[in-house]
């Protein structure tokens, strides 16, 4: 087994580093003293994470990054390869989150906003940083949602991408077969983070607070190091919640109790 310690001294890219998984990814990752490159949008903020990283011992480079921009994307491999000579792993975790009903969705080019978000911004930067990772057999590791898995009302736009990386991933990591690095897709439940204030509703803009009973919800600390934990097992697939791990299999033989599940937890803000 990997010890505690597998991404010391190691070239780490992580995105949507500011706020939220992220900031708390880049936080735990940083007391194994690796060099980060961390980016988002947000330039304060990725200064002010990275500042915290370099007081825990890390190096920590902030690449202020729009991962819906392919450029962006390639600009940010180029600088971390640059500044480090390499990457030994990939963090994907940047992402948008929607909170409306087809029905009521008046701006539809949301659907289009969240799939360069949350899908083709994890595809462009990992073919761009794929050459580096298998000259160091190194680890990509996804943060996807169980919104990846199954359906969940006013999350049409949002699971529709979920899905898009689930395809996407499992597909590379066949190509992958025998290069030494390794696809890791984590999938948490509903978390406290930023993401469901910031979440699009209906009219395009973000909701300004969470639709959700937060008290309820893993916090964004404990789902870091679930996710870290993961990356250093370079595992294949984890779920992190048992309605997830049970709804996985309930859904093969009782889909529609799944749908009734769904539904529930979102009306219940569970």
């Amino acid at each position: 087994m990997p010890g505690p310690r597998a991404f010391a001294d190691r070239v780490v890219v992580l995105t949507g580093a500011s706020s939220g998984i992220g900031r708390e990814l880049a936080l735990a990752l940083a007391a194994e003293h690796p060099r980060l490159v961390l980016a988002a949008r947000d330039a304060d903020r990725l200064a002010a994470v990275a500042a915290r990283c370099r007081a825990a011992g890390a190096q920590a480079l902030v690449v202020p990054t729009d991962v819906g921009d392919e450029n962006a994307c390639r600009a940010l491999v180029a600088r971390a390869v640059a500044t480090f000579g390499g990457i030994d792993a990939l963090f994907l975790n940047a992402g948008q989150d929607m909170w409306a009903r087809l029905d009521e969705l008046a701006d539809r080019s949301l659907l289009e906003r969240l799939m360069r978000v949350n899908y083709l911004g994890c595809a462009w930067l990992a073919a761009a940083a794929l050459p580096h990772l298998e000259a160091s057999r190194g680890r990509l590791v996804v943060v996807s949602s169980l919104a990846g898995l199954t359906g969940v009302p006013t999350r049409t736009g949002y699971a529709a991408s979920k899905h898009a990386l689930h395809g996407f991933f499992d597909s590379l990591r066949c190509e992958l077969h025998g290069s030494g690095v390794t696809v890791t897709l984590v999938c948490p439940d509903f978390v406290v983070s930023e993401i469901h204030r910031r979440a699009w509703g209906p009219d395009g803009r973000p909701l300004g607070e969470s639709p959700m009973d937060e008290s309820k919800l893993m916090t964004a600390a404990q789902c870091a190091r679930a996710i870290l934990r993961a990356a250093r097992r370079r595992r294949r697939l984890v779920l992190l919640s048992w309605r997830g791990k049970l709804g996985r299999w309930v859904r093969l033989v009782a889909p529609g109790l799944i749908d009734r599940i769904a539904r529930r937890a979102v009306e219940r803000g569970h």
